[in-house]
């Protein structure tokens, strides 16, 4: 992938999906449907909450949550209030669910956020949380198929909490021969020129940063 496509702020290397809807690089399409097919045959429907997300999406999610406009979770999932953190507070605690404008996985098109369609009722409100994803949570099946099948068509879990500063997200699975590649690409040299001229709350703190924090929440990750 390009500069550009690394960072999302171009999307050529996308295709757009209408069933289930969502938009994912090209060339995971086929094992993306390929697994789909497989747990509508065990009865789930996967669908994606979050495919390709581009970089002017990424920022807005980045700038509400610094600005205090977006909830922010603590690590154990509990809210923060904002207003009680300094401003490299608010950089650490944002980056522990969400990632850099530029730096998003789902910049790639290789990541997707997935539910069982069959499994929430008409009226849940889907927060895509741990305990979601539980023994007890509605998505348990789902955790459980997918830790058994997705290896089969190439998925894996980058954030299990293990090696990544990221929280763990049973939900977040990424298609391991294109972003392994695009992981290793986005170097902080590529991501420091898309943040470069980005309306980004806290730009300053995060490129005098940007070595460590690249480091801890874009190279690392629980490999599969």
């Amino acid at each position: 992938m390009n500069d550009g496509q690394l960072t999302g702020q171009a999307r050529t290397h996308i295709a757009d999906l209408s069933e289930p809807k969502c938009a994912l690089h090209a060339e995971v399409v086929a094992p993306f449907l390929s697994m789909r097919r497989a747990a509508l045959a065990d009865g789930i429907d996967l669908i994606p909450m979050s495919s390709f997300r581009d970089f002017s999406r990424q920022l807005a999610i980045w700038n509400g949550k610094f600005s205090g406009e977006k909830a922010m979770l603590d690590a154990a999932g509990r809210a923060i209030d904002v207003n009680s953190l300094s401003a490299v507070e608010r950089v650490d605690a944002i980056l522990i669910w969400s990632a850099l404008p530029g730096a998003s996985r789902h910049h790639w098109g290789t990541d997707v956020d997935l539910i069982d369609r069959n499994a929430a009722p008409p009226d849940y409100r889907i927060q895509l949380t741990p305990d979601e994803f539980a023994p007890a949570g509605p998505f348990a099946a789902l955790a459980a198929w997918l830790e058994i099948h997705a290896p089969r068509f190439g998925f894996f879990r980058p954030f299990r909490g293990e090696a990544s500063g990221v929280a763990p997200e049973p939900w977040h699975f990424s298609f391991a021969p294109i972003a392994e590649f695009a992981r290793r690409q986005l170097t902080p040299r590529v991501l420091g020129a898309a943040l470069e001229s980005a309306p980004m709350l806290g730009k300053e703190l995060v490129l005098a940063r940007l070595d460590e924090l690249h480091g801890r929440y874009v190279a690392a990750i629980d490999l599969p």
